[in-house]
């Protein structure tokens, strides 16, 4: 599998039973078509719906649903449609229980940045009232970028969407959380030694006495 699929295979671990939960543009998308069996959750969506699924087969898409990307949906039963204003409502309100954000960066600090690169700035979106209103933020990503640099800093260097909003932090070669003392390594990819992630990550960071092999949801 490629490392999106992968990311977004164990973020779907990261969901609780009986969360509501809303699902960022991008590699977020697809932790839909993971989440386990055992588990039911709500997915949210900031366009307006509750209550869908993982992606149709093609040729089963209706183009009236979708996700925040314009993706097609399916819509699980009790499934509800509604205005944007009313989808910002349950953000704002602090109903979502879990946002899975894609980023451009983070930091040691659970900063996250994702929404503008230099020449490019399309917009914040409802990543900025995500970070505030959900309760538990978890950001993917990958590790480095094209040029083998760390996407996980010191210190963010892009504009912020939120300050010290994250919890979790998956890339396709670990999982880290953010706490109070600092970014800890929880789970690390086979392969690979807490060594080779200190060798690829700029931010700091401790390694959890129970470090264990990174985990996906199948």
């Amino acid at each position: 599998m490629d490392f999106r699929e992968l990311i977004a295979r164990r973020a779907a671990l990261e969901l609780k039973d009986g969360e509501v939960v809303n699902l960022g543009f991008g590699m977020p998308m697809a932790v839909a078509n993971f989440i386990p069996k055992e588990v039911e959750v709500i997915l949210q969506s900031e366009n307006g719906c509750l209550v869908f699924g993982p992606t149709p087969r093609l040729g089963e898409q209706d183009a009236d649903t979708a996700n925040s990307g314009s993706m097609p949906i399916t819509l699980k039963p009790g499934a509800s449609l509604f205005d944007i204003f009313t989808s910002f409502g349950i953000i704002r309100g602090g109903h979502v229980d879990t946002a899975i954000l894609g980023a451009l960066e983070v930091d040691q600090n659970g900063s996250i940045a994702n929404w503008s690169m230099p020449g490019r700035s399309p917009g914040m979106g409802g990543a900025m009232d995500l970070v505030a209103g959900a309760r538990k933020i978890v950001a993917i990503l990958q590790h480095n970028d094209k040029k083998g640099e760390s996407k996980i800093l010191k210190e963010c260097s892009l504009p912020l969407t939120g300050k010290a909003a994250v919890d979790v932090i998956i890339t396709e070669k670990a999982v880290f959380h953010v706490t109070s003392e600092g970014l800890v390594l929880k789970e690390i990819i086979p392969g690979l030694t807490t060594d080779d992630i200190r060798a690829v990550t700029q931010a700091d960071f401790t390694v959890s006495a129970d470090i264990c092999e990174y985990q996906v949801s199948f």
